[in-house]
């Protein structure tokens, strides 16, 4: 089943608040090999200008996956994720993300094509502090797909 065209353009409501935690940025740091103090250390952080510890770049996608479910697991989306590809993902800063902030994000599905018998998603998620403060929009590109015949 082909996704839904209208979707194009549609919001979610925001999400619930994402509290960055200090282990969680630094676990992720180990897992991916960041060595920077600043993702380990909260005074080499400090001393940086950062009130803690700051996320590596990708980190986001933690953040930003967990918000996605909002369009992945609505059923009138149509998509099926036993056949979907990750096509593109890429990041849009406005301030780095620290441990403490308090993250909420809005998806956007800002396209939606389909070429070859395939589906291509494109999602915007716009992440800020639960006081408005921009922090990054990340987009990203699903491919469902096509039906085996």
């Amino acid at each position: 089943m082909p996704l839904d065209l209208s979707f194009a353009g549609r919001s979610w409501p925001p999400t619930e608040p994402y509290l960055v935690g200090r282990e969680k940025v630094r676990e992720f740091a180990s897992a991916i090999g960041a060595t920077d103090p600043l993702h380990h250390d909260p005074e080499a952080a400090r001393a940086a200008g950062y009130p803690d510890v700051v996320a590596p770049p990708t980190f986001p996608t933690v953040v930003t996956m967990r918000a996605s479910r909002q369009i992945i697991e609505d059923p009138q989306l149509g998509l099926d994720y036993s056949r979907v590809v990750h096509g593109d993902q890429r990041f849009a800063y406005a301030r780095q993300v620290v441990a403490g902030d308090s993250l909420i994000c809005v998806n956007t599905v800002e396209e939606i094509t389909q070429r070859g018998g395939h589906d291509f998603i494109t999602t915007r998620t716009d992440v800020t502090t639960e006081s408005g403060e921009a922090v990054l929009t990340a987009w990203s590109k699903l491919v469902q797909r096509g039906e085996e015949r």
